[in-house]
């Protein structure tokens, strides 16, 4: 049977996105699968792996902002930005206390622009970044716009912070970590980093990759949430078997059947419930943007 659907993995330390990903994807018995956002092998939490038909609706998770607790060792800067790094500056850091940390982080609080570091995958003339990294080359990098929505102070010692983010998608928390120790003067690194919510979902939805793999298959069913779950703000559009038909057939809706329906992007619905695809409502006719494969079973139904 074919499976389409979405998983949200609790991603473990130690391992590659893509290694998760393929570990996941075995479990399931997919035939293909994706996710909507690398980790770091240093980080954990929330990986949402796209199976079959799912990863043609993962745009709008990779576009949602995301949510983190990072742990920033103060004192200390490394090559990568990151506890992976080697040390290549300590300075001494400051008495802090909890008003001379908010004024710090208020400055990083909102649109900011930041420099993606060397060590990231972005491209400069097709090679990416960490290539000339690796080669002890710096190339320019232009700074990108990104907002930071929250920075919450959770905890501090001497030496360290304890900090939860949510930010736009784009933004790299070990350059955060970086400029932070900055601006107190003292340098920091990333020691650890969890994401804690991707979009609306948040990490108590996930799975651990080792409880995956040992659940039966009923217990993994459960566990695999409908291809539409990635859609739940769009607006649903239910249509009847003959517009059903011509939907997927790459026809539009006319007018005189899709004049009740709400203008722009929209979730589109056959009898019984059935999962199609997401469409859009262009002068008057309904017309298919992406469609699941029209032998879709029940990880394609949807459950709102």
């Amino acid at each position: 049977m074919r499976v389409d659907g979405v998983v949200f993995l609790d991603k473990p330390v130690g391992i590659s996105s893509n290694a998760a990903l393929q570990r996941a994807r075995r479990a399931c018995g997919a035939d293909r699968a994706g996710h909507t956002g690398t980790l770091d092998p240093l980080a954990s939490g929330m990986l949402p792996v796209v199976l079959g038909d799912a990863a043609k609706f993962s745009l709008a998770l990779l576009d949602a902002d995301k949510e983190y607790v990072a742990g920033v060792v103060l004192g200390s800067s490394t090559t990568t930005g990151d506890a992976e790094g080697d040390t290549v500056a300590t300075l001494p850091v400051p008495p802090l206390d909890r008003a001379a940390l908010e004024t710090c982080l208020e400055r990083f609080r909102g649109p900011i622009e930041q420099i993606p570091p060397m060590f990231s995958a972005l491209k400069r003339d097709g090679r990416p970044l960490y290539a000339y990294a690796r080669r002890g080359e710096t190339v320019e990098r232009p700074p990108r716009r990104i907002t930071i929505r929250a920075l919450e102070l959770c905890d501090w010692r001497a030496d360290a912070l304890t900090l939860r983010i949510r930010c736009s998608k784009g933004t790299y928390i070990r350059t955060l970590a970086e400029d932070i120790g900055r601006a107190l003067g003292c340098g920091a690194h990333l020691g650890s980093l969890r994401r804690t919510a991707v979009g609306p979902f948040g990490i108590e939805l996930s799975v651990g990759l080792d409880a995956l793999e040992r659940a039966t298959p009923e217990e993994r069913s459960a566990l695999i949430h409908p291809a539409d779950t990635l859609l739940a703000g769009l607006p649903r559009v239910e249509l009847d078997a003959a517009q059903s038909v011509r939907l997927q057939q790459g026809q539009a809706v006319a007018e005189d059947a899709a004049a009740a329906l709400p203008a722009g992007t929209v979730r589109a619905y056959g009898p019984g419930g059935r999962f199609l695809g997401i469409a859009h409502r262009d002068g008057g006719c309904l017309r298919a943007r992406r469609l699941v494969r029209t032998d879709s079973r029940d990880q394609a139904l949807t459950s709102f």
